[in-house]
């Protein structure tokens, strides 16, 4: 079973993606949305959200700022 922050770090690469990649829409721009989806797949592996909390701290900033830094990233790259 994957540690909380390697289930963490897993999820994001597969799961957060600039809004639009080579013309095509990206992943959920909706952090609640991506939030839930998280806690949610991560209890089904057996990791508790606290456990997810004393990783990175707020899940929900968390992932708000890798969303913010993939579409920068994105939008670095189309320059």
């Amino acid at each position: 079973m994957p540690t909380a922050r390697e289930f963490i770090e897993f999820w994001i690469e597969n799961s957060v993606h600039a809004a639009e990649q080579y013309g095509t829409p990206g992943a959920s721009q909706d952090v609640a949305e991506l939030t839930r989806c998280c806690v949610e797949m991560a209890k089904s592996e057996g990791i508790t959200e606290k456990a997810m909390r004393d990783e990175v701290g707020d899940l929900a900033e968390y992932i708000r700022g890798r969303l913010k830094a993939a579409n920068k990233s994105e939008s670095d790259r189309r320059k």
